[in-house]
């Protein structure tokens, strides 16, 4: 357990003031919208929406906010928009909330 705290504290990066930056690995297009957990330093994401026109970022925030139970608003693609390696900048929540609230195991 102290092994994967440790892990999710090292992938979170402070900007500063009230957002956290988090590399997240997306796999677009696929059977189902889901957190897969885990990929070294990145978190791994699949959603069901194409990769076309912004379909999979909205996608993913969505995803990312109803996981740690914020706004969708406060959670969006910094980096990254076409590639499948992005930053996920979310705002007004604190690197303990998002501790508390994240779904290590993917579900």
């Amino acid at each position: 357990m102290r092994e994967s705290r440790d892990r999710v504290r090292s992938d979170l990066r402070s900007t500063g003031g009230a957002a956290i930056r988090l590399q997240v690995k997306v796999a677009a297009g696929a059977s189902r919208d889901a957190i897969d957990g885990w990929l070294g330093d990145t978190l791994k994401v699949r959603v069901t929406a194409p990769p076309e026109r912004g379909k999979a970022n909205a996608a993913v925030e969505r995803l990312l906010a109803q996981a740690l139970g914020i706004p969708r608003s406060n959670a969006a693609v910094a980096s990254g928009r076409t590639s499948t390696r992005k930053v996920v900048e979310l705002t007004d929540v604190s690197e303990s909330e998002v501790l508390h609230r994240w779904p290590r195991d993917g579900t």
